[in-house]
């Protein structure tokens, strides 16, 4: 992404110094050095402001929610559903009940799999997805296809990592019945054209699901705007607690889909003989959910308005340029994922070392990075590498981040070059 004008586009300084101070485990050290956390896209940091909101919620206020009729209950539950509309606000969807909490993207996915593909889908229907997706957003379409006798169809990409459009509009059909598509990939950093893939896939009659785990944490989303059926994301990648996710879904679809499980607060009558089911969003939400980390999750997303995206784009772009250009200079690294559209990540291997051993070698120098096929298998065969380094910008990293990785993988050089 070309970083725009800070000025021109009237945006205020980015104070990153005061905003690395909000995080209490960037001032540690990692083997006596400095910490360069750049896993980000593995699962943020977290603000105090996110911790003092999950403890603040445990020590004051925790009650079980929708049921207690004391003061309490009464006031965690209105957190809890606060953050609903927290999450409404930040996606821009219509209306409340169309946020469906979950434990993570995972679930989500599983959830739109489970209801909406056993109940809509039918035996030679067809489901596409691309072949940048990581496993979470291909195994659950393979269970179903297993179970149902659906046809699922991958999408290409190309050697820089786009996705190839003209091919993937070759595989949408009037036996389309849905689009599963990451909005941005997990290991190379490219950002897709959802606008596209959703105007194309609606032409043919399918739905669209997007997988948002990436990009909700740095581009401005509108589920509306966007025209999307489905969008999913987890809360831990968006600065908040491990533990929750988010399924929007368009109104009129939950309503006609089953529910995922069955069991306490997501009916309205149970006998022995029929149960009839709650009204959305709780239709999908049985049991005790995750009280504390949907209260943590709106904290984040406060934290992350108060800076702004535009603000955290501006800042993340500065750095993938400054770290793309640093990194392209190492002799024998290679860049995996070279789009001209793309945000916050990049993966590369080094022809004198493996992922593994470059990523021990670089923690004892403080660097913390992630190795390996990312939870993307598919995608590692596509690219012809075993695995792959990855370096993640998130909203508290600076340059002095970036030039502890260069320098690391300078140990790495003269240990194996």
């Amino acid at each position: 992404m070309t970083p725009p004008d800070t000025a021109q586009a009237g945006i205020p300084a980015y104070d990153i110094d005061a905003i690395r101070a909000d995080f209490p485990i960037l001032g540690r050290t990692m083997h006596d050095k400095p910490l360069a956390f750049l896993d980000s896209a593995a699962s943020a940091q977290k603000p105090r402001q996110v911790i003092d909101a999950v403890s603040g919620a445990y020590e004051t206020e925790y009650a079980n929610v929708h049921r207690g009729l004391y003061q309490i209950s009464e006031a965690v539950t209105a957190r809890y559903e606060g953050t609903r509309e927290t999450i409404r606000e930040y996606i821009n969807a219509a209306h409340t009940h169309e946020i469906i909490f979950t434990r993570n993207a995972t679930e989500s996915i599983n959830l739109v799999a489970y209801s909406f593909g056993r109940k809509f889908l039918e035996e030679g229907d067809e489901v596409v997805i691309t072949e940048l997706e990581h496993h979470s957003n291909i195994v659950p379409w393979q269970m179903l296809r297993d179970e149902k006798g659906i046809v699922l169809k991958v999408a290409p990409v190309s050697d820089d990592g786009e996705l190839i459009m003209s091919a993937f509009e070759n595989l949408l059909g009037p036996k389309t019945k849905l689009v599963a598509a990451a909005h941005m990939s997990n290991v190379m950093g490219t950002i897709l054209p959802v606008e596209d893939i959703i105007r194309r896939a609606h032409a043919v009659g399918a739905k669209v699901l997007l997988d948002g785990c990436q990009s909700v944490t740095h581009i401005p989303v509108d589920v509306q705007a966007l025209g999307c059926d489905f969008y999913v994301f987890s809360g831990h990648k968006l600065y908040g607690p491990s533990g929750i996710g988010v399924l929007y879904g368009r109104e009129e679809l939950l309503d006609a889909m089953p529910p995922f499980m069955g069991g306490g607060d997501m009916i309205s009558s149970v006998t022995f003989e029929k149960s009839t089911w709650a009204k959305l969003p709780h239709k999908f939400e049985a049991g005790t959910p995750a009280i504390v980390q949907a209260i943590g999750l709106g904290a984040a997303i406060d934290y992350v308005n108060g800076i702004g995206l535009g603000a955290i784009g501006t800042h993340e772009a500065d750095l993938l340029n400054y770290a793309t250009q640093k990194l392209s200079s190492i002799d024998g690294l290679r860049i995996i994922g070279t789009a001209p559209n793309k945000a916050s990540v990049v993966s590369f291997t080094l022809e004198f070392a493996h992922p593994h051993d470059v990523a021990t070698i670089i923690d004892r120098a403080g660097v913390a990075v992630r190795a390996g096929h990312h939870c993307a298998q598919p995608l590692m065969e596509r690219m012809d590498v075993p695995a792959t380094v990855r370096a993640s910008i998130g909203l508290y990293n600076n340059r002095s981040d970036i030039d502890a990785l260069v320098a690391a993988l300078g140990d790495v050089q003269e240990l194996f070059g």
